[in-house]
């Protein structure tokens, strides 16, 4: 009868030095997984996100905070519709941090599905060319505080030249005051005209 408890609690010693072990593999390996997300993929799970929790909000290194929701996300950037305050493009490189709720935290740490190769190669540069296509005028927010209002006329490899202009009004030569090239490394994010949206 001893020996009967003996081995009775040598299996159940042994059951549960097994289930510590694989709990200790599982929680090792989530944070393999946990250290190989990417920010980008992190803010393509809140693209279409559902639920009534508040609106995200972007502290940006140019000191704005910015509410708005996940539209999109390309190679380098995130679109954000900030509602009345319409629609944005910001660089991951801009972004200072970024508050959600928990449960958008957490979920999105957790696996992205697959995405298309050609999101992936959707460049800040390849927006600024969609903006210069559709003559689209647009607010562009410096890095240091500053903001240069008109239409994008060319996009580089990693810069674009803007001709300045009043908000609101077309590009036409008249209404013109001037051209800046704009490093896509000093922008911090693009406000694009009202009622303007990307694709």
């Amino acid at each position: 009868m001893r020996w009967e408890n003996f081995f009775d609690d040598l299996e159940g010693q042994l059951a549960a030095e097994w289930e510590a072990e694989r709990a200790a593999l599982d929680t090792e390996a989530e944070r393999l997984r946990l250290s190989r997300v990417t920010l980008r993929e992190r803010l393509a799970m809140l693209v279409d996100r559902e639920g009534d929790s508040s609106v995200p909000s972007f502290d940006l290194i140019d000191g704005t905070v910015l509410s708005a929701e996940v539209t999109g996300v390309g190679a380098d950037w995130a679109a954000l519709d900030g509602g009345r305050s319409g629609a944005m493009i910001v660089p991951f490189s801009a972004l200072a941090a970024i508050g959600m709720p928990h449960a958008d935290v957490l979920r999105t740490a957790r696996p992205a599905p697959a995405r298309s190769a050609l999101v992936e190669r959707m460049s800040l540069g390849f927006i600024a060319r969609d903006l210069v296509r559709r003559r689209i005028p647009v607010t562009i927010h410096l890095t240091r505080g500053r903001a240069l209002s008109g239409t994008i006329d060319r996009a580089g490899a990693d810069h674009l030249d803007i001709a300045l202009h009043e908000p609101g009004t077309p590009r036409r030569a008249s209404e013109v005051t001037g051209h800046r090239i704009v490093p896509f490394s000093a922008v911090a994010w693009i406000r694009l005209e009202e009622g303007a949206t990307l694709g």
